[in-house]
């Protein structure tokens, strides 16, 4: 009995304690995503995954690699020629088998960012979608960082911002701030205008969200399209399924 009662106490107070880590688990995820901004990226969206490679080919692919991707696979997908993506895309050197990775040698990356730029091939599994529209957005200028730039999502991100070209620069609006206190970003503002209206600029982030999602699950595409006729075999045995049912039950009644 003695032993019946110290089971239940132990079990209740282990019950508590995962519900207690449950609880701030989900309010710190709760936390997080109330800051990030719906991305709405389709992978299943040939047109936007073009445009995304695109823009990472031609902003990104000097630091960044996709070490698991290669060329060949990306034309597949994309309903590209390898002509076209060993042209767009790919380094001078490279064949259409090749990965794609950076020609950014690992010890300049080093010695002029501090550490070697990350592959991105997993980001978006290891971020989510919305992270990576909402920090592409969040860059800011600020000459107290060796960059000239920092990001409201990602503090001191020791990255350089490829994309103000297109988007423009930001400025910091602080809120107020007590005596002593560091100074917090309140909102940006666009104080200079870039190549492309924000609009335009959502939207190309949004595509480049979508590219970076695809090459973090390139099969993805595979999957959904497989769906889709799951979907309807499943169907079509359901109707089966119940006219042979009525077929058989038809002389019971």
């Amino acid at each position: 009995m003695t032993n019946s009662l110290h089971f239940r106490s132990v079990l209740v107070r282990v019950t508590v304690a995962l519900a207690g880590l449950f609880l701030v688990a989900g309010s710190a995820l709760a936390q997080e995503g109330a800051r990030l901004e719906e991305a709405g990226a389709r992978v299943t969206n040939i047109a936007s995954l073009q445009s995304g490679a695109r823009t990472f080919f031609n902003y990104c692919s000097g630091c960044h690699s996709l070490k698991y991707m290669r060329y060949s696979r990306i034309a597949q997908d994309l309903q590209l020629s390898d002509d076209a993506v060993l042209k767009n895309f790919a380094t001078a050197d490279a064949r259409i088998g090749d990965l794609a990775m950076s020609a950014m040698p690992d010890d300049k990356a080093e010695q002029w960012f501090g550490k070697a730029p990350p592959d991105l091939s997993l980001e978006a599994r290891a971020k989510g979608d919305d992270w990576i529209y909402t920090y592409l957005k969040s860059f800011y200028v600020d000459p107290t960082r060796p960059t000239g730039w920092n990001n409201t999502l990602f503090p001191n991100v020791s990255m350089p911002f490829p994309l103000w070209e297109l988007q423009g620069v930001q400025t910091p609006v602080y809120a107020p701030a007590k005596p002593g206190e560091e100074p917090v970003v309140e909102k940006l503002e666009l104080s200079t205008p870039g190549r492309l209206t924000p609009a335009q600029y959502d939207d190309t982030v949004r595509d480049l969200t979508a590219f970076l999602e695809y090459a973090s699950e390139p099969a993805a595409l595979q999957r959904h399209a497989i769906g889709v006729w799951v979907l309807l075999y499943l169907a079509f045995f359901t109707l089966l399924a119940y006219l042979l049912k009525h077929e058989y039950w038809k002389d019971v009644h």
